[in-house]
């Protein structure tokens, strides 16, 4: 019985070690920078976003208008913006150079200028 016990407590503070350590190397990781985007006829507001290889954000989308889009297809990153609801998608740039993006939903006359540019140094 006594063997059991230890057995079980040896298990125990294994698992609160371990739980420790993944707790304190969550806490030393940075938070994920987040750059708000609206979205409104015909523009986006920012329109370029400087970035760093590697080093992830999330953008975060609104609008006030209409249904619209967000392409940026040399990342393989795309997202509805809904009027009224807020929109997030991660972006991790893994290369540098300049990329555009741009609205990839009908959104009016001016449809065709909406668009922008990411730039990603190293």
């Amino acid at each position: 019985m006594r063997t059991e016990r230890r057995k079980l407590l040896v298990g125990l503070s294994s698992l609160v070690g371990l739980a420790a350590i993944g707790a304190v190397g969550a806490a030393t990781q940075p938070k994920e920078k987040v750059i708000k985007i609206l979205a409104r006829k015909f523009t986006y507001s920012p329109n370029h976003l400087d970035l760093k290889l590697g080093v992830p954000v999330i953008l975060e989308f609104t609008t006030a208008d209409v249904l619209m889009g967000f392409n940026a297809p040399d990342f393989q990153v795309r997202a509805d913006i809904m009027p009224g609801k807020v929109e997030q998608v991660r972006l991790v740039p893994d290369k540098v150079g300049n990329f555009s993006f741009l609205c990839d939903i009908f959104c009016g006359s001016g449809h065709e200028s909406m668009n922008g540019t990411i730039t990603v140094s190293a």
